[in-house]
């Protein structure tokens, strides 16, 4: 069980702090400032700051799983540089994370199935990008079918199904958990883009109703469905959570 916690701890963290760098580079090319990085859960207190660039403060917190950028100054919630950018900065900042997801997932692929397979790079290539195609249509499939109703919540894996796996991957050697990263990598990043509150597809899917209204939605309204979001997402982790644990002592 120790294996699975620090084969998790050590996997999730590398895949959120892929993502939280999309995010970040991206905001630092449109132009908007970033005020922290952080290694760590976004609700743990701030352990140090690391160092200092520009206006980032590159910070660690108490529980390193994980990590997060933020756009608002200490005490100011408002986040203005990003609101008050443009529809395609924002687009492309918030879209940012899962792209660099997916690349990361290909990144990883490749080198495991030349070695691993002990495939030609042409070869290895070509079966990275049948790998990620698979994995898209998957999550895509079981998303949706969960939404429409036709699924249910056993075909979700939540923190604890996640170590286990991840436990599973590290016993098989190296090269099982660099592979299974890769898979977390996609999914994270693709579940990321669902529009649902909370989620980045989320943002994005209210930036495109900013812009079929040509009017910007109110920063307080913002901030509350957000919140509800959140909050919703919250509740679905524990029912996930608590499905994991039931299916491990069962």
């Amino acid at each position: 069980m120790i294996i699975s916690f620090f084969a998790f701890a050590i996997v999730f963290s590398v895949v959120v702090l892929v993502h939280e760098v999309g995010h970040f580079i991206a905001a630092r090319k449109s132009g908007v400032k970033v005020y922290e990085f952080s290694i760590g859960f976004p609700f743990s207190p701030r352990l140090c700051t690391l160092f200092r660039h520009k206006e980032t403060a590159f910070t660690l917190r108490l529980l390193p799983l994980g990590g997060f950028v933020s756009f608002s100054k200490d005490g100011d919630e408002e986040a203005k540089d990003l609101f008050e950018a443009s529809y395609f900065r924002r687009a492309f900042i918030m879209s940012a994370g899962s792209f660099f997801n997916i690349i990361f997932a290909f990144i990883v692929f490749v080198p495991i199935f030349i070695i691993g397979k002990h495939l030609p790079f042409i070869e290895a290539v070509l079966l990275s990008i049948k790998t990620i195609c698979g994995i898209l249509s998957g999550t895509v499939i079981v998303l949706s079918n969960i939404l429409s109703g036709q699924g249910g919540m056993e075909e979700l894996s939540g923190p604890v199904g996640i170590a286990v796996i991840a436990g599973q991957a590290a016993s098989k050697g190296f090269l099982s958990l660099v592979y299974f990263t890769g898979v977390l990598s996609m999914s994270i990043g693709l579940m990321n883009l669902f529009p649902l509150p909370a989620l980045d597809g989320g943002h994005l899917f209210m930036l495109f109703i900013e812009t079929i209204r040509k009017k910007p939605i109110g920063l307080k309204t913002y901030q509350v469905i957000n919140l509800i979001g959140f909050a919703l997402f919250m509740i679905l982790s524990v029912l996930v959570v608590y499905k994991d644990v039931v299916k491990l002592v069962s």
